[in-house]
């Protein structure tokens, strides 16, 4: 069974910085792409950033220059570091993996969303 369990969230002022942690354990052989997605109130799931397994990564417009995403392929681990935060990055924040493999299976995963909340 795989789980991916994330931590980091909480309350920061405009123009602070957290950073957030995603954790996959599980029999995992190997794992395509690791990422994460926001959901703010009354607004559809947007991707924020992902890594593949080979190092490339993509950011929302809206992160460019601010947040930068990290993976560890052997801990199968992956962070965000978000720095000057803005109101509008209020949201559940969900680590994703994509085409994780394992001995026995190949499956997509969600966390359970931790939450960042920007607000002076």
């Amino acid at each position: 069974q795989v789980q991916l369990v994330e931590s980091g969230g909480g309350l920061v002022q405009p123009g602070g910085s957290l950073r957030l942690s995603c954790a996959a354990s599980g029999s995992i052989v190997s794992i395509n792409v690791m990422g994460w997605y926001r959901q703010a109130p009354g607004k559809l799931r947007e991707l924020v950033a992902a890594m593949t397994s080979g190092g490339s990564t993509s950011y929302a417009d809206s992160v460019k220059g601010r947040f930068t995403i990290s993976r560890d392929n052997a801990k199968n681990t992956v962070n965000l570091q978000m720095n000057s935060l803005k109101p509008e990055d209020t949201a559940v924040y969900y680590c994703y993996a994509d085409r994780v493999a394992t001995i026995s299976t190949v499956g997509d995963y969600w966390g359970k969303g931790t939450l960042v909340t920007v607000s002076s």
